[in-house]
């Protein structure tokens, strides 16, 4: 069993800021007990709109932003899973990229998103570069493994497949889910079915407004909301169980049952 954090904020145009928030959610996390905290998408800086200041304000892996973060999760002993806007050398787009930090050890897992938000009228591909295909990067806390997704990936349940088709129990779900007629309501019924229909645990944790929708929320492997924290800041857990796991699967044994894989295009 492990403990898992989901950090619900509003990031902006400063970064100092952004990370003296996600310092603070990820302090009292970890003074919790939770083991893993798991902050938005585009943790780092989020502008109003998709334009050149994403690119102008990106890091490297090795950049302050990232290298304080892997310092936090040392200072704190847990593991921290964020997004950024990563630079790419000789591009003028960025990867929309997140990373697991773990104690000691800095990065362990990378995950570029691979569905850009070209949809209700935004178009994230006008300045970020959509990742390219690999086999999932996944990292284990106390025998329980871990992946990653971002965002508008969640409206691809072959994505998370492809994750638990590598052995994640868990997903961990960072986003900036924009708020719009009904997008709320997408949000949690996607959620839960990605845990119901892979039967794994899923922590969301999403922007709050005014950019992201809120509605973070840790999700169990029968589709039970086990925490959630509406539209406020702030930060909460539930332990995460591979006993849980297993108890379901013997009664939904969905994974094992089904005849289809999945294929990349």
């Amino acid at each position: 069993m492990v403990d898992v954090a989901i950090a619900q904020y509003a990031p902006g145009l400063d970064k100092q800021s952004n990370l003296e928030q996600l310092t603070k959610l990820a302090s009292e996390a970890a003074e919790s007990g939770a083991r893993i905290v798991v902050a938005p998408e585009y943790a780092m800086f989020t502008a109003p709109s998709m334009d050149s200041r994403f690119v102008l304000t990106a890091e490297s892996l090795d950049g302050e932003f990232v290298s304080a973060l892997a310092d936090l999760a040392t200072t704190l002993g847990i593991h921290i899973v964020a997004g950024i806007n990563e630079a790419v050398t000789g591009s003028d787009k960025i990867s929309n990229t997140l990373v697991a930090l773990a104690p000691k050890l800095g990065v362990v897992a990378i995950y570029r998103k691979l569905h850009l938000y070209d949809a209700f009228g935004y178009k994230e591909s006008d300045v970020v570069r959509a990742g390219e295909i690999h086999d999932p990067e996944t990292f284990v806390v106390e025998d329980v493994r871990f992946g990653l997704q971002t965002c508008y990936d969640l409206r691809f349940p072959e994505t998370t497949r492809r994750i638990v088709d590598a052995g994640a129990d868990v997903l961990l779900l960072p986003a900036e889910w924009v708020p719009g007629p009904l997008k709320e309501d997408h949000w949690t019924t996607l959620v839960r079915a990605r845990a119901i229909e892979n039967t794994i645990y899923v922590a969301a944790a999403d922007q709050c407004a005014p950019a992201g929708s809120g509605a973070s929320m840790i999700v169990d492997p029968m589709g039970v909301i086990v925490a959630s924290l509406g539209e406020r800041v702030g930060m909460a857990t539930a332990t995460v169980s591979l006993e849980r796991i297993a108890e379901v699967r013997m009664k939904n044994p969905a994974l094992e049952l089904r005849r289809f894989g999945v294929t990349a295009r």
